[in-house]
C-alpha cells in the first residue's frame, strides 16, 4: 500500500525498470539513483536465471516465467499507476503486461526494445545470422540451454572500467526465452500512452523491425538517442531525462 510519505504520493512517479538479456537489475543503478534523486520511486527486479538470480537458472526460466517475475512484483508491491520501462527484449514483457494488466500501467516506454506481434518470438525476427551465432554458442548448464554473454566491447563498453564491470556482471541466457512467442489479446501496448527510444549510433539489428513498428502506431510517442544499445550505461542522464518526462 502507498503510505502518505512515498514519493509517488508526494507528487513523483513510480518506475519499473526491466532489463534485458545477460542483465540484471544492476543495469539499471546509476538511472535509478538519479530518478530517485528527483523523488521518484524506482524498481529495478531482475528476472529468474540472471543477474544474482543466476544461481536459478536450473529452473529452465522461459518468457512467461519473466512475465509473470513481473507481475507478482506488481501484485506484491502493490504498484498502480505505473511507467514501465523494457530494455531491449524486456520489450516483450512489457507488451504481455499491457496485455494482460494495463490498468496497472500509466505510461509504456520500450527502450530499443523489441517489439512482437502475437505469436511472434524474438528468434522470428531476428537477423538469421543472430540467432546462427545463439545456436553455435549455446551451451548446456544444468541442464538448461544458454547463450554465453557478449563481450562488454560488443554491447558498446568502449570504457576500460565499465567493460571490466560488466565481465564480472553478465550472466548468460536462457536459450528457451528467444524461441517462445508471445500471445496478445490486444494490440501492442493495449491503448496505453506509450513511448518508443530508438538507439541510432549505432543501430542494433536484433531491434530494427521494432523501429519500423513503433513509427507506425498511431499515438505513440517515437524518440531517438545518438548511442548504442545499451543506452542506460552509455548515457544515463539522457536516459533519465527522458523517463522523467514521460507519464
Amino acid at each position: 500500500m502507498v503510505t502518505a510519505d512515498d514519493p509517488a504520493q508526494a507528487g513523483g512517479k513510480t518506475y519499473v525498470l526491466i532489463h534485458g538479456t545477460y542483465f540484471g537489475g544492476w543495469c539499471w543503478k546509476d538511472v535509478a539513483g538519479r530518478l530517485r534523486a528527483l523523488g521518484h520511486r524506482v524498481y529495478t527486479p531482475t528476472l529468474t536465471g540472471l543477474g544474482e538470480r543466476g544461481h536459478l537458472i536450473s529452473l529452465d526460466p522461459s518468457l512467461e516465467t519473466h512475465v509473470e517475475d513481473i507481475a507478482r512484483m506488481l501484485r506484491y508491491e502493490d504498484l498502480e499507476d505505473v511507467v514501465l520501462v523494457g530494455h531491449s527484449f524486456a520489450g516483450v514483457v512489457v507488451s504481455a503486461l499491457a496485455d494482460r494488466m494495463p490498468e496497472r500501467f500509466r505510461h509504456l516506454v520500450y527502450l530499443d526494445a523489441q517489439l512482437l506481434l502475437s505469436g511472434e518470438s524474438p528468434a522470428s525476427i531476428a537477423p538469421p545470422s543472430t540467432m546462427e551465432r545463439y545456436r553455435r554458442t549455446a551451451y548446456e548448464t544444468e541442464g538448461v540451454m544458454v547463450v554465453p554473454p557478449p563481450s562488454p566491447a560488443a554491447i558498446g563498453a568502449t570504457d576500460e572500467r565499465m567493460a571490466d564491470w560488466l565481465k564480472q556482471k553478465l550472466t548468460p541466457q536462457p536459450f528457451g526465452t528467444y524461441t517462445d512467442s508471445i500471445e496478445l489479446a490486444h494490440p501492442l501496448g493495449n491503448g496505453l500512452p506509450a513511448t518508443y527510444v530508438a538507439c541510432t549510433d549505432p543501430p542494433f539489428p536484433n531491434v530494427a523491425r521494432a523501429h519500423e513498428r513503433a513509427r507506425e502506431i498511431e499515438g505513440w510517442t517515437y524518440v531517438e538517442l545518438p548511442t548504442g544499445h545499451n543506452a542506460m550505461l552509455l548515457m544515463p542522464q539522457e536516459v533519465t531525462d527522458l523517463l522523467a518526462g514521460v507519464g
